[in-house]
């Protein structure tokens, strides 16, 4: 694969190209790997609130709902029980922890491999930021349209720009990112990548750094 990949862009209400340099990213897309952390960052959104009463939290009277002998039903012994319509459930959800971590090793090879291929699959596109010099919902409207944005997008900045904020924020199921918070689950979960001047450098270092940092930690430890 070639170390670079070229990009539609959108700038000031014209399209062109860039090349971006995807050298870092690998060859090959780890579709296991992707799996795992999204189950992983959609484990980390449950708030796992939900509950249910056992028979012996429900607040039915606890007399005898009718005599023990005699009438050729079950013998009852109150209202609570499971098999009562309105009394307690069996092995009922419970409130509990779902979230848990995965290795940040693993996490980075799996942005990686997102953006990976998102770049293949054509999903990776350039945005100049000079058009908004002021918050301006037409205008991102109108740069989503030129590059064939009709779903989902994120929009990933290189730092907090409050006129991009307030201009795509009214727009459905697009999300403004910053790029040293964006993860495989924004990745995957929105259809386009929208770069966002230097967002892409800002991407390749931090993913360039983490590793150098590992590297550099092997060889002292060595």
């Amino acid at each position: 694969m070639s170390t670079n990949s070229d990009i539609q862009t959108w700038s000031n209400g014209s399209l062109g190209s860039a090349s971006v340099d995807a050298s870092s990213l690998g060859e090959v897309v780890k579709m296991q790997l992707l799996r795992d952390a999204v189950r992983m960052y959609e484990a980390n959104q449950r708030q796992g609130t939900v509950k249910t009463k056992t028979r012996a939290e429900t607040s039915y009277t606890t007399r005898k709902p009718y005599k023990q002998k005699g009438t050729g039903n079950a013998r009852r012994g109150d209202f609570n029980s499971p098999l009562l319509r309105g009394g307690g459930v069996i092995f009922g959800p419970r409130p509990r922890d779902y979230s848990y971590k995965m290795p940040r090793k693993a996490l980075r090879e799996a942005l990686r491999s997102a953006l990976l291929g998102k770049l293949r699959d054509g999903e990776v596109h350039g945005l100049d930021s000079a058009a908004f010099s002021k918050p301006s919902t037409k205008t991102a409207a109108a740069a989503l349209a030129a590059l064939g944005c009709d779903g989902s997008a994120a929009i990933v900045v290189p730092a907090e720009n409050e006129n991009l904020l307030l201009s795509f924020r009214n727009l459905p199921r697009v999300h403004v990112i910053p790029a040293s918070d964006l993860n495989t689950h924004h990745v995957l979960w929105h259809r386009r990548v929208l770069l966002v001047d230097g967002a892409w450098d800002v991407l390749m270092n931090r993913l360039a750094g983490a590793a150098n940092g590992a590297a550099e930690k092997e060889a002292v430890e060595a």
